[in-house]
């Protein structure tokens, strides 16, 4: 089996080169850890099936208006804001292992919450509490994996994270198609139960256990995770030998050590939200029926499919190609796609999604609105084609950076922040995504998108550093010399 075969560990220059790495248990603990991703997926993927279902439902405490229905789908967001915060503070002192562990909880009890919901506010309580724990969870699985990976499979593994939340997001919407919201909202629950099962067999990172100084368990997690033909030792050695005081203080931002890796992270989290992907797939459907799609319903689902065939595709380029070209032929991509999109929008002469209006039309306005249905497919094919490019480069690739260039005594710090920004801008352009189509129209949203989508290239090819094969240690010495 593959997970079996042994591999060259680090670079092939270094003492231990003739050592082999053994990665079965690697595997094994970074699946534990992606469960988290797989959880938070559920949860993103929720509002696209339980929306329409609520709006209809036949109790008026919990039918939802189009207002209502912008909360539902975005107070998420706002959840996994704080929760970034508090990773942020709990990552560096309950260590990576627990943090994740306890994730599960308000998982599960978000869950429990909705399903025994009878008013609004107890649905918004517990799409809030599910938000926290997606919060937290999108900061601490890049970091668990970063640290206890080596550099060959760093970019794989690390992919890894974003491939679960879409897989996550596909379940939710295939789920939403044969079971009601309630039922839906139970299966949406199970992965972080599992989660919380394998990770309690799962090592803490040996970077966390040196940095407080607790060597023979940070052997025992290089032992579990390398194999026994690998010279434990000589690894420790590395992490210790770059190493610095563990304390960290605002005042280290003065540091180019520090702030470059901390800017170049909070601006790839924004620039990843303001190509509009949380908002196109929070709607997916909606979309779909302003694009006059018959089978609305089915469309996320595809939309599903193509962005984890993408993203598994990344997971296995990633550290061949390197970063920085994906991150290119990915912002082009989406540059290209969502300006195709714009242009159907622009061209369709009717308003679209209200099919209560075909009774109503004359047969020449019925005979226009038959001939712009045969348009229908630039509308997928634009939207698939942005949801392939964005899998394969924004979507993975700023998790997988974030998790990579900061030093490890500001590793929680910095990244809390990141999470902050990257949840705080989805909760912007999905709560104002709406609004901003009738400022702007639908064609003058898609074509926002596409603008900045290119302004990501820009940043990509002027900013980013290529992590590609290098060791989290020698990441961290690059910058301490671009001063």
């Amino acid at each position: 089996m593959a997970s079996e075969e042994s591999r060259p560990l680090l670079d092939p220059g270094e003492p231990n080169a003739e050592c082999k790495v053994q990665n079965k248990n690697l595997y094994l603990a970074t699946f534990a850890a992606v469960l988290g991703p797989l959880s938070f997926g559920f949860v993103l993927g929720f509002s696209s099936p339980a929306i329409p279902a609520l709006k209809k439902s036949n109790n008026l405490e919990l039918r939802l208006d189009d207002n209502e229905a912008s909360w539902f789908g975005s107070v998420v967001t706002l959840g996994a804001a704080a929760g970034g915060i508090l990773g942020g503070c709990v990552v560096d002192k309950a260590g990576r292992k627990l943090t994740l562990m306890l994730c599960s909880l308000p998982y599960v009890l978000g869950f429990l919450i909705i399903i025994a919901a009878q008013d609004v506010w107890m649905l918004y309580a517990g799409r809030l509490l599910s938000g926290v724990a997606s919060g937290v969870t999108s900061l601490v699985v890049p970091v668990y994996i970063s640290e206890i990976s080596h550099s060959k499979v760093r970019g794989t593994l690390g992919s890894c994270v974003q491939l679960m939340v879409v897989t996550g997001i596909l379940g939710s919407y295939a789920a939403g198609m044969v079971l009601d919201w309630h039922w839906l909202a139970v299966v949406c629950s199970l992965p972080p139960c599992a989660m919380l099962a394998f990770m309690i067999f799962m090592p803490e990172t040996p970077r966390f256990l040196l940095n407080r100084n607790q060597r023979p368990e940070a052997m025992a997690a290089l032992q579990f995770l390398r194999g026994p033909q690998v010279d434990h030792e000589w690894e420790r050695r590395q992490i210790e030998a770059n190493a610095e005081d563990p304390g960290f203080s605002v005042a280290e931002f003065k540091n180019p050590a520090v702030y470059k890796p901390f800017l170049i992270g909070v601006t790839m989290m924004f620039f990843q939200q303001v190509t509009g992907v949380n908002a196109i797939m929070f709607y997916a459907e909606t979309i779909f029926e302003d694009a006059n799609f018959k089978n609305s319903s089915v469309a996320p689902v595809i939309v599903g499919v193509i962005q984890v065939l993408f993203t598994a595709l990344a997971a296995l380029i990633i550290d061949r190609t390197g970063r920085k070209i994906l991150l290119i032929v990915s912002g082009f991509i989406m540059a290209i796609s969502t300006a195709a999109f714009g242009m159907y929008f622009k061209t369709m002469p009717l308003s679209s999604g209200n099919s209560s209006h075909l009774e109503s039309l004359t047969p020449p306005n019925l005979m226009l609105l038959q001939e712009e249905n045969h348009l229908a497919w630039l509308a997928v094919v634009s939207l698939g084609l942005f949801i392939a490019g964005f899998a394969i480069g924004w979507g993975p690739i700023p998790w997988l950076v974030m998790s990579e260039i900061f030093p490890l005594r500001a590793r929680g710090v910095a990244s809390g922040a990141c999470v902050l920004t990257n949840w705080f801008m989805a909760f912007l352009v999905t709560k104002e995504f709406h609004d901003l189509t009738g400022f702007l129209t639908s064609y003058g949203t898609f074509w926002l998108f596409s603008a900045t989508c290119i302004l990501n290239v820009i940043f990509t090819v002027l900013c980013v550093p290529e992590t590609k094969g290098r060791t989290l240690e020698q990441i961290e010495a690059h910058f301490r010399r671009a001063r």
